[in-house]
C-alpha cells in the first residue's frame, strides 16, 4: 500500500468516518438502509454448514427487535472473541436474506462506559486490502497504529510550512493540528477544516514549484533574440496572407514576438480549437526567425500530418521565396543527404518533419525556434532533444488542437507560458451535430446521398480499440462492405484508410479523397488529426459511444473547414451507459472545445489525462483538480503573488517554506526502511 515510513502512515488518510454517536434501532431498518450503527446484546452464536459453506451466525437484540449477524471468514477467531450476553456496538452494511435483515462481517466492539455516555466521536475508516485483512491489518488495526503514532508525535516533528500571513488570511488550522483532525476529528467541522488545510497545502506547494520554474526561466534562461520584424514577415503579412487574421491570432503573435525579443528562452503552449488557424501563426513566427538570421523547425506526430504541413507551408512561402523541406522516415537517402547538408550549412531555413528531425544526424547551423504540433503525442524526452540542437536553446512553441481544461493547464502546464486562440476565422459555419440510433441507419444513408448530389464528400469513421486490432479490422471491413452496398460503384467511389495499410497505399487513398476522385472516406481514427478537405461536409461516427469526448470533438473538426454547412452524425447502439449518454449530450449541445474539455475532465478525471505531461504533478493525495477548482485557483493566485514579491523566498516569513521545499527536493528516500 506504499506505507514504509511513519510519514507514509500519517498520509494514509481515512476515506470516511463513522459517527459512533448516532445509534439506530433494529426496527428502523428498511430496504433503503445502507450502513447502520446499533447497540444491543449478543444473544447466542453457532457455526452452520459444512466445509465450503461454513458460516458463523449470531443473534443480536436491541430494545426494538432482533437481527442476524453472519461471518464467512475468520470464523475461529470470532468464536474465540465474541462473548454471549454482553453489550456490543455493531456497525456494518445492511443486507437481506429471505426477506430478513442481516449484517455480514460487521465491526464489533464491546460497549464502554464512555460510549454509553453518548460522547460524540468520529471513527476513521481506512483503505486496506483483502490480503492485509487476513493478516490482521484491517481498517481498524491501521486506525490503532495511526492513533499510537499521533500520541507520540510532537509539534516540532510536523513543522508549519505555510507563511503566517497566508494562514491568517485564509483562517487555516496549523499543519500539526490538521494531521490530527483529519484522522481523529471531534466533529464534522474539525474534519472539514483539516481537509481544507491539507488540500490547500498540496495545491499551493505544486503551484509554487511550477511558478518557481517559470520565474527562474523568465529571469535566468538564455535564449536567441528576435529583435526585428523584417522584410519576409512584412511582405508575407501585407501581400500574401490568404485571409485576414482574427483578433486572437494577432494577440498570440504579439505575445510570441514580445517573448522572443527578450533574450530569454520562450517555452509557450499555444491552444486553439480545431480550425482556429494555428498553422498561419506558426508560419509567421518561422518567418520572424528567418528574418533574424535563424532557422526554424516544425515537428508533427504522423507522416500524414507532416506532409500536410509541408504542402501548406511551402505553398504559402514560395510567394516570398523561402524554401521549405520535409524529412520523415521514408525520405529517400539522396534527398535526406542534401537536406542534412543544407541544414548544417545554414542555407535551408525551414524544416518540417516527423520525429525524424530529432535524430542526432540532423544538425542545424543556428536553430532559432522549434514548433511542435499536437505536442501531447511526443514524450518530454523527445521534445527535449530538439532543445539541445544549438549552443543556446531555441525557443519552443508547442501547439495543440486538443483543448486543455483551464484547471489542467494550471496544474500540468503551469511552468509554460500560455496562449489561446479562442475565436474561429470569419465565414466558418458552426457544425450541426446530431445523435441517431442504429435503427435510423437507412435515413442517415439517404441524407448522405442528398449531400453527395450537391457535390459534397463524406467521412465514415469506425472505432479503433487497440486491444483488439483483429476485431477492429473485421468491423471496418464489414462496415466498408455495407457502405459499398448502399453506394455501389461506378456511381460512387470510396477510399478506405486504416492502420494496417502500407504507408504508400494509405497515402494514395487519402490523396484520391483530397483530390475528389472519391466521395466517401471510410476510415479508422487515423484521420483524427490533420487531414484538411474543405469540400467534406458530413462526418459519420460509427459506434460513437466507444469514443472519448476529446476524440469525438477532434473528429468532428475534420468537417466544417469550407464555407458550406456541415454535419456530424453520431451513430450508436440503442443501449447506452450513463457516461456515454453524457458524452453524446455534450457533443450535440456545444461546439466549444474548452467546454468539452472541462466536461471530459469531469467524466474521466485527471488520471487519464496525466500521461499527456508524463509527470506525477497530478498525484495529489487529497486534492482533486476537478472538485477543488476554486481552491486550486486560490492556491495558484497566492503562489504567484508570493513569488512576485519574493522570487527566491528569502524574506523571514518565507524561510520555513523554503526549508520545506529544500527538504522535499533533497530528501534521501529512506522509503524502504521502516
Amino acid at each position: 500500500m506504499g506505507i514504509f515510513t511513519f510519514n507514509d502512515l500519517l498520509q494514509h488518510f481515512p476515506y470516511r468516518h463513522v459517527d459512533k454517536s448516532k445509534v439506530s434501532l433494529v426496527s428502523e431498518i428498511s430496504v433503503n438502509t445502507d450502513f447502520i450503527l446499533l447497540t444491543g446484546v449478543l444473544m447466542d452464536f453457532d457455526v452452520i454448514g459444512q466445509k465450503g459453506g461454513k458460516r458463523l451466525v449470531a443473534q443480536f437484540k436491541d430494545k426494538s427487535g432482533m437481527l442476524e449477524l453472519t461471518w464467512f471468514q475468520g470464523i475461529n477467531w470470532m468464536q474465540k472473541t465474541l462473548q454471549s450476553g454482553q453489550l456490543y456496538l455493531v456497525y456494518g452494511k445492511v443486507g437481506f436474506f429471505q426477506g430478513k435483515p442481516q449484517i455480514i462481517h460487521p465491526e464489533m466492539e464491546l460497549l464502554t462506559s464512555e460510549m454509553e455516555k453518548g460522547k460524540s466521536f468520529l471513527e476513521p475508516v481506512y483503505p486496506t486490502t483483502e490480503k492485509l485483512k487476513t493478516r490482521g491489518l484491517g481498517a481498524k488495526q491501521i486506525g490503532k497504529l495511526t492513533q499510537t503514532l499521533l500520541s507520540i508525535l510532537q509539534e516540532k516533528v510536523i513543522p508549519e510550512n505555510l507563511p503566517p500571513n497566508i494562514l491568517k488570511q485564509l483562517k487555516l488550522t496549523s499543519r500539526f493540528k490538521a494531521y490530527r483532525q483529519i484522522h481523529f476529528p471531534q466533529s464534522q467541522q474539525e474534519y472539514e477544516e483539516a481537509v481544507r488545510r491539507l488540500k490547500f497545502e498540496e495545491l499551493f506547494i505544486a503551484q509554487l514549484r511550477m511558478g518557481m520554474l517559470l520565474s527562474n526561466r523568465h529571469r535566468f534562461s538564455k535564449g536567441v533574440v528576435f529583435d526585428k520584424v523584417g522584410d519576409l514577415f512584412n511582405s508575407f503579412y501585407k501581400e500574401h496572407l490568404p485571409f485576414a487574421l482574427t483578433g486572437a491570432q494577432k494577440r498570440v503573435i504579439r505575445e510570441i514576438r514580445f517573448d522572443t525579443a527578450k533574450g530569454r528562452q520562450m517555452n509557450r503552449l499555444l491552444q486553439g480549437d480545431v480550425g482556429s488557424g494555428k498553422t498561419i501563426v506558426a508560419v509567421l513566427i518561422m518567418l520572424l526567425a528567418v528574418d533574424n538570421g535563424y532557422q526554424a523547425c516544425l515537428m508533427a506526430p504522423t507522416e500524414i500530418l507532416a506532409q500536410q504541413h509541408y504542402k501548406t507551408i511551402s505553398s504559402l512561402l514560395e510567394k516570398v521565396g523561402v524554401t521549405v523541406k520535409l524529412i520523415t522516415g521514408s525520405t529517400k537517402a539522396a534527398e535526406r543527404k542534401k537536406i542534412l547538408n543544407d541544414l548544417s550549412e545554414g542555407s535551408l531555413k525551414i524544416l518540417t518533419g516527423t520525429h525524424a528531425v530529432i535524430e542526432d544526424v540532423v544538425q542545424f547551423k543556428n536553430l532559432g525556434i522549434v514548433i511542435i504540433d499536437e505536442q501531447h503525442r511526443f514524450g518530454v524526452a523527445q521534445r527535449a532533444r530538439l532543445w539541445q540542437k544549438g549552443p543556446v536553446p531555441p525557443h519552443v512553441l508547442v501547439m495543440t488542437a486538443t483543448p486543455i481544461p483551464r484547471t489542467l493547464a494550471m496544474t500540468a502546464y503551469g511552468d509554460l507560458d500560455y496562449s489561446v486562440i479562442d475565436e474561429l476565422p470569419p465565414g466558418r459555419q458552426p457544425i450541426t451535430t446530431v445523435h441517431r440510433y442504429e435503427s435510423h441507419r437507412s435515413k442517415v444513408m439517404d441524407f448522405i446521398k442528398t449531400e453527395m448530389e450537391k457535390g459534397r464528400q463524406v467521412y465514415i469513421i469506425f472505432p479503433l480499440i487497440e486491444e483488439s486490432a483483429k476485431l477492429d479490422y473485421e468491423n471496418l471491413m464489414k462496415g466498408y462492405e455495407n457502405v459499398k452496398a448502399y453506394f455501389p460503384e461506378p456511381k460512387y467511389w470510396i477510399s478506405m484508410v486504416h492502420g494496417r495499410q502500407p504507408a504508400a497505399q494509405k497515402e494514395l487513398n487519402m490523396k484520391r479523397f483530397v483530390e475528389r476522385d472519391t466521395q466517401i472516406m471510410v476510415s479508422t481514427t487515423v484521420i483524427e488529426v490533420g487531414v484538411d478537405v474543405p469540400n467534406a461536409s458530413v462526418m459519420i461516427i460509427e459506434s460513437a459511444e466507444k469514443f472519448g469526448l476529446s476524440q469525438l470533438h477532434q473528429l468532428r473538426g475534420r468537417v466544417g473547414r469550407g464555407a458550406e454547412k456541415s454535419y456530424c452524425i453520431l451513430l450508436t447502439g440503442s443501449k447506452l451507459g450513463n457516461d456515454a449518454r453524457e458524452r453524446i449530450r455534450t457533443m450535440t449541445s456545444t461546439n466549444n472545445g474548452f467546454e468539452i474539455a472541462e466536461q471530459d475532465l469531469r467524466l474521466r478525471g485527471p488520471g487519464d489525462i496525466e500521461g499527456t505531461r508524463q509527470s506525477g504533478e497530478l498525484n495529489f493525495r487529497l486534492a482533486s483538480i476537478v472538485q477543488d477548482r476554486p481552491l486550486l485557483e486560490l492556491a495558484r493566485n497566492m503562489a504567484l503573488g508570493l513569488l512576485k514579491e519574493d522570487p527566491d523566498l528569502i524574506s523571514a516569513e518565507n524561510l520555513q517554506l523554503k526549508e520545506f521545499l529544500h527538504q522535499q527536493k533533497g530528501a534521501i528516500l529512506w522509503s524502504k526502511i521502516s
